[in-house]
């Protein structure tokens, strides 16, 4: 049956299927989980492996080397990253965009298991796996209240044993990062003189321990008719059963732990300074569930924050203080992009209004706004997307567009009404006469966006909202255009059918303009269709000036926009080997030089509404947001000056970016030089660093790791013969030495009913924090004496490596440069190819080295190449449906020539902007 005539005959049919369709588009919209941004899924593994105490040299070449070397041929895998650090390894597998991670996960797994053994004291490794953005929406801090006498960092095995599950329970909820505390410990404090008094040693205490703190399964014994499972147990579950461990027994004589030793709960040696808002505190981030709700979930955990507030927490004497989350920025976006979308379309209404000159036809053509907008969020809820700043701009972009068939439609309508047909047939002429011409519109727009749901990279991920988005919606205002214009038409012009036409005067005034350039754009018609000789050079003028404009304004790229998100971020680049003691006085001096901006702000800075700030062996930070969250980006100054007040300090001042999803990663350009020779590599690394910022002026730079290769380190030679005489063996001396310093970890104690913790041996004496102390410290040997270390061994002070990065299995020193705003990323890494790189690589200065340039700069080159063959595929597809469409492969070429115009007034406007209202980059979106 003809379509168009089906909606003209059955017009509560069609009607019922407008309603259905915003129905059910409202129901989406509800439906839809709030968001930032678009989900980006980045296959992502990460193997962790802890070796308390060693160096970065011997993680390197006992853990990393080893992983790296099974690791490295695994299907789909793109980059290998892996880091050596004091008693930590970290190697990290970036995959294919489409991996399976469960499949990655396992396969890993698979190959971690042909490692073929780890030095002793290493733990097992950790495998984590994910597939997105992991960074934290919400963060929260746990305080103590007033009067509490403990220190927060005593509450840290508190909150992982009865408060993380009432965070870990909420729908939505992915995992917790936790920074700060100190867990509990069962100490057992070991006295070197009691110990030497019975002929024993600290090993020998380890030994004993580690026996006895066993549980054992003997099988099991069938009596009768039933079988027993035979168990011995023996694993430590009070402090009386450590103090009862025989160390040593001959004959009637038995010494206990306890005769050299007292049990007690302790705590970690602290290590992470943490301080919000001038506190000490526990950092709890939230990671949401990729395609969670980030407004529900924030308002859940509000929620059961509240309730923790008010109940248990409030019994131990401690609460959360909220630190920062996403809704202001969410709700502040989006509702603009509500505003802009609510704007667009009463503009693009009353422009109707003003050239239709007619109030029914306006409101016949605007009913394709509403429609095709509410019904796009059906899609966008059934293919598993969320409402974010993206979809919701893919939606403003398409409002102007949406009438676009209508008017065609109705136009012609009006045309046919014209020739005195009756509102039925010139409804159904009019539609019938112009459905290909809309139908080859929409298609050729849908062909533009549509190859971009099904590219899988980054910039794929970015722009599929729009292109669902606009997809959806163009299709829908062309089904609008087939079968609602033409009911509405032709049901309203009947009921207005021998009516007086309703004036609406400041259309007639307004389109008398409309007129004059009516006939203005009629007049150069005709001049430039005289004959063939001005058609051809119009064509020829226009497209050559249109190329020739494009290319002149063409402004260089940007990757993603920044947006002016209300959170700065601080990154320090401190001197190796600082104490927990002294970066705490680095916190504790940024806020007190921070203080007087708290609040209202002070000397047209705005003020600060929350500040955090964390200093540990891995990450050094601080970080802010304002109580005036469109005046954010006034907090940089300010805390660059903090930061270069710090002695031996420098780092950078970043604000975060809307699309920023992991620490630093905003827009910057990561500059990697490798090689196999670690003092090259810093050396031409600390060469470019210093290059980079004289040609980049303003250019934040942070080397990562650091560019100071020394670490502190102090070593003990043992002298044989002396050991050999005290009974010792050069592993017991250096047992010995891990107990005199930070306790050794010899197992397990799990108390009934409780969560297991740590049990460390440690000594009695008085807290070891100089290598002189260490130095003059007693060890207990087995021949009966308590002796000092300084009898045993040779001390040196020297200098050790303080991280190990590898790319690719080759060593690597990465410089992570941030350009100043005025400057776009793509300017940027030209000047650092060009002006950096390539001079000091023909200068010999980056010998025995390579280099390569990666983070958002290599995103940019791989999006714009992706966009480059999406640009010409889909030209290609809309002259294919054109061809189709018109029967003729000539005539798409005519419509062609509009791209270069339309390039050219896109640069034209985006410099107008600039210019005249805000500066705009040329990024991706």
């Amino acid at each position: 049956m003809d379509a168009v005539r089906f909606a003209i005959e059955r017009p509560v049919t069609v009607t019922v299927g407008v309603i259905l369709t915003v129905l059910f588009g409202l129901i989406g919209l509800f439906r839809l989980p709030y968001q930032l941004t678009p989900s980006v899924e980045e296959p992502e593994i990460t193997v962790t492996t802890l070796w308390t105490g060693a160096a970065p040299n011997e993680v390197e070449r006992e853990i990393i080397d080893a992983q790296e070397k099974v690791l490295k041929g695994i299907p789909g895998l793109v980059e290998m990253e892996s880091t050596a650090a004091n008693s930590r390894g970290t190697v990290t597998l970036r995959f294919r965009t489409g991996t399976d991670v469960d499949d990655a996960l396992l396969r890993v797994s698979n190959k971690m298991n042909e490692v073929p053994s780890y030095p002793q004291n290493v733990d097992k490794p950790v495998i984590n796996a994910t597939g997105a953005a992991t960074s934290p929406v919400i963060w929260m801090v746990l305080k103590t209240n007033e009067g509490n006498p403990r220190t927060i960092d005593t509450y840290r095995t508190f909150f992982e044993e009865d408060v993380r599950q009432h965070l870990e329970r909420i729908p939505g909820v992915a995992d917790l990062f936790v920074g700060g505390g100190t867990e509990r410990e069962l100490h057992v404090e070991v006295s070197p003189q009691k110990l030497a008094a019975y002929g024993l040693a600290l090993p020998d205490v380890v030994r004993s321990l580690q026996a006895a703190n066993l549980n054992v399964s003997a099988g099991s014994v069938g009596v009768g008719r039933r079988d027993y499972r035979v168990r011995t147990i023996s694993e430590f579950s009070t402090p009386e059963d450590v103090e009862k461990v025989v160390l040593r027994s001959t004959g009637q004589r038995r010494v206990l732990l306890s005769d050299v030793a007292s049990v007690r709960i302790g705590y970690q040696k602290r290590t992470v300074a943490m301080i919000h808002n001038g506190l000490p505190g526990i950092a709890v981030g939230v990671k949401p569930e990729p395609g969670s709700n980030i407004l529900e979930l924030t308002d859940t955990v509000e929620a059961v924050v509240k309730e923790l507030n008010g109940g248990l927490l409030k019994e131990e004497g401690i609460r959360f203080d909220w630190a920062y989350d996403q809704r202001p920025y969410i709700r502040g976006a989006i509702g603009l992009v509500k505003q802009n979308i609510a704007i667009g379309g009463a503009l693009a209404i009353l422009v109707l209004l003003v050239f239709l000159r007619s109030l029914s036809s306006t409101v016949i053509v605007a009913t394709a706004i509403p429609i095709s907008v509410i019904g796009t969020f059906i899609f966008l809820w059934i293919f598993g997307r969320n409402l974010n700043v993206v979809s919701l701009a893919g939606i403003s972009f398409a409002v102007g567009m949406l009438v676009d068939s209508a008017i065609v439609v109705l136009e012609n309508i009006d045309r046919h009404r014209k020739m005195g047909k009756d509102p039925f047939h010139a409804s159904y002429d009019g539609a019938r006469e112009v459905w290909g011409a809309i139908l080859a519109s929409s298609a050729t727009t849908v062909a533009v966006f549509l190859p971009v749901v099904f590219v899988e990279e980054e910039v794929g991920q970015l722009f599929r909202d729009i292109a669902i988005a606009v997809t959806v919606a163009i299709t829908l205002s062309l089904f609008v255009s087939v079968f609602v214009i033409p009911m509405l038409s032709n049901r309203i012009f009947r009921l207005l059918e021998g009516r007086k036409r309703r004036k609406v005067p400041l259309a007639d005034r307004l389109g008398g303009v409309g007129d004059r350039l009516v006939d203005l754009v009629v007049a150069v018609l005709g001049l430039v269709t005289k004959n063939r000789t001005t058609r051809l050079a119009t064509i020829l003028g226009m497209t050559a000036l249109s190329v020739a404009t494009a290319w002149l304004l063409l402004p260089k790229m940007e990757y993603l926009p920044q947006g002016n998100r209300n959170l700065i971020i601080n990154i320090l680049v401190p001197p190796p080997g600082l104490s927990y003691e002294e970066r705490q006085e680095i916190g504790e001096q940024i806020f007190a030089e921070a203080k007087p901006y708290f609040g209202q702000g002070k000397d047209g800075v705005p003020g600060i509404r929350n500040m955090f700030y964390v200093g540990s062996d891995f990450i050094n930070l601080f970080g802010a947001n304002s109580h005036e969250e469109q005046r954010a980006r006034g907090l940089l100054p300010l805390f660059t000056r903090i930061m270069h007040g710090i002695p031996g300090m420098f780092g950078v001042s970043i604000q975060a970016g809307i699309f920023q999803t992991r620490l630093g990663r905003g827009r910057t350009i990561d500059v990697d030089i490798s090689g196999n020779e670690m003092d090259r590599v810093v050396r031409s690394a600390g060469i470019a660093f210093g290059t980079i910022r004289k040609e980049i002026p303003g250019a934040q730079v942070r080397p990562v790791p650091s560019l100071e290769l020394t670490y502190p380190e102090v070593r003990f030679h043992p002298n044989r013969d002396r050991l050999r005489a005290s009974g010792m063996t050069e592993a017991d001396f250096g047992s010995s030495l891990d107990i005199l310093l930070d306790g050794r970890k010899v197992g397990d104690y799990k108390p009934e009913g409780e969560k297991a913790i740590d049990l460390v041996v440690t000594t009695a004496d008085e807290a070891i924090d100089t290598p002189e102390k260490l130095y003059k410290a007693l060890v207990a040997t087995p021949a009966g004496k308590a002796v000092p270390v300084s009898s045993l061994a040779r001390l040196e002070r020297t200098a050790g490596i303080t991280e190990i990065r590898h790319l690719e299995r080759k060593r690597t020193v990465t410089l992570e440069v941030t350009p100043p705003e005025a400057i776009p990323l793509e300017s940027a890494m030209d000047t650092i190819r060009e002006k950096v790189l390539a001079p000091l690589a023909q200068a010999g200065m980056l010998a025995g080295t390579s280099w390569g340039i990666s983070g958002a700069a290599d995103k940019l080159t791989k999006a714009r190449r992706t966009l480059q063959y999406d640009f010409l595929l889909a030209l290609l597809i809309t002259y294919l449906l054109m061809s189709a469409l018109f029967e003729n492969f000539l005539y798409p070429f005519i419509i062609l020539f509009t791209v270069p115009l339309a390039a050219a007034g896109g640069f034209i406007g985006l410099a107008l902007v600039n210019r005249f209202i805000a500066p705009q980059p040329l990024d991706i979106l």
